[in-house]
């Protein structure tokens, strides 16, 4: 997927394409992600209305913290695990957002240290 070492780094439309590439697969997690906590909520927790489990789990994922606080019990535990596991996507998305950009930015130090006296 990234160019070898010994090649030149991508030309900067390419690299645009790429960083899409990865912007479309961290809105898919994300998407997939609110996905299973508004279903979760929705089942598990006391709201029964789609947006009230939309607010919580959008609130969850995005670190902000639960709205409703009165769960059942099951409501609870769903709502623990969807907190840890929201943690997780939000260090996946980073890294796949970040990972292009360090990839370029390590691969021009060496390409100019190896290849431009040459």
């Amino acid at each position: 997927m990234y160019e070898r070492h010994r090649t030149r780094p991508l030309p900067m439309g390419k690299f645009i394409r790429r960083m899409a590439l990865h912007g479309c697969v961290a809105l898919a997690v994300i998407a997939a992600s609110l996905f299973v906590g508004m279903s979760g909520y929705h089942h598990f927790g006391s709201t029964k209305s789609w947006t009230d489990a939309f607010l919580n789990a959008s609130m969850i994922l995005s670190g902000m913290g639960p709205v409703e606080t009165e769960l059942s019990n099951p409501g609870k535990l769903f709502a623990g695990f969807y907190a840890l596991y929201s943690g997780v996507v939000f260090i996946a998305v980073m890294g796949i957002l970040l990972t292009p950009v360090v990839h370029r930015v390590l691969h021009r130090f060496h390409w100019e240290d190896e290849y431009e006296d040459k």
